[in-house]
């Protein structure tokens, strides 16, 4: 699909102010603060010139309302600005904003809740089970065959993250991930394509959403660990993905239809591996990064969206949600 960009209208007046919330207690307040300053210079570009960036603190509230903002655009990664929090208090202020709203947020920051809503709506998800706090895992993971990965539930950067080949390695890794001090989902490995998809909300679009460009990683380790993500070098990028044209449908169907079972808004992305001919989910992700070399902006690109065009295309949903 090739978007026209011409298409974008400016739905949110450019005569708003406009707040830019990054940063807040975050363990990727430092990413968010990159996404911000970004997102900061194309509204700037496309005209709002009553834009302002906002660091996110105790204070946030008096602050807002202080500087007089009538809509924000939440550039927030992770706890506190993508859990529902920051959504909280944005209803609360009735203030418009960018984004997903509470239970979207809250949900999908969870990756057990956000599974559990996915199943319900028939969409492909790998076995695992879940091992609360504190709970001994020895019957529960009877049901899974080995090898399988560790993931804590509301963990992101695949921290915590192990995969695991055998007994041995369970009673190791599984100390080390419960260090997060969370729930820990135990799903089984599959060999396959791990791939992302973008789902934006747009009224210029038949259906009011459309998907992205499909991006593949190709890790150099085993898996798409921590050193794989953030390390130079260590993936390769593939854009498009190299998925036959029905595979590349079905990906898109489903990122859409994860988006509205789990009353997704705005924008959001959607992690899959591809194994076995099949698609499955692993999470989504509410507040994609928008920093220069952030998954999101690259698969917009791919399809003739430059990123002022995206930052516009987020601003709008701002004013369609309100």
């Amino acid at each position: 699909m090739e978007y026209d960009v011409k298409k974008i209208e400016k739905i949110v007046s450019t005569d708003k102010k406009i707040g830019v919330l990054m940063g807040g207690p975050s363990s990727e307040a430092e990413v968010s603060r990159r996404s911000a300053k970004n997102v900061f210079n194309a509204l700037m570009a496309l005209g709002y010139k009553n834009t302002e960036l906002i660091e996110v603190d105790e204070n946030i509230a008096q602050n807002l309302k202080q500087k007089g903002i009538e809509i924000v655009y939440n550039a927030m990664h992770g706890k506190y600005g993508e859990d529902g929090c920051i959504q909280g208090l944005l209803e609360v202020m009735g203030i418009p904003y960018t984004g997903c709203g509470v239970l979207a947020s809250s949900v999908c920051m969870n990756k057990e809740y956000t599974k559990n809503i996915l199943k319900g709506a028939g969409i492909p998800l790998i076995k695992s089970v879940l091992i609360k706090k504190g709970e001994d895992y020895q019957d529960k993971i009877k049901e899974l065959n080995y090898p399988f990965m560790l993931k804590p539930v509301s963990e992101g950067s695949s921290i915590g993250m192990y995969k695991v080949n055998n007994e041995e390695e369970m009673k190791k890794y599984f100390k080390m991930s419960e260090q997060c001090g969370q729930d820990i989902m135990v799903e089984e490995y599959l060999e396959g394509k791990s791939t992302t998809v973008g789902v934006l909300e747009d009224s210029n679009v038949n259906g009011g959403l459309f998907a992205t460009e499909i991006l593949e990683f190709r890790p150099k380790n085993e898996w798409y660990d921590y050193e794989a993500k953030y390390t130079a070098g260590m993936t390769e990028f593939i854009l498009p993905a190299e998925l036959s044209e029905d595979m590349t449908k079905k990906v898109k169907e489903i990122a859409i239809k994860a988006f509205k079972a789990c009353a997704c808004r705005s924008v959001s992305r959607v992690d899959f591996l591809i194994a076995n001919n099949t698609p499955y989910v692993l999470e989504i992700n509410t507040s994609p990064g928008m920093t220069d070399l952030s998954d999101l902006p690259a698969q917009s690109k791919a399809m003739g969206i430059d990123y002022n065009s995206l930052v516009q295309i987020i601003l709008n949903s701002a004013g369609l949600n309100k």
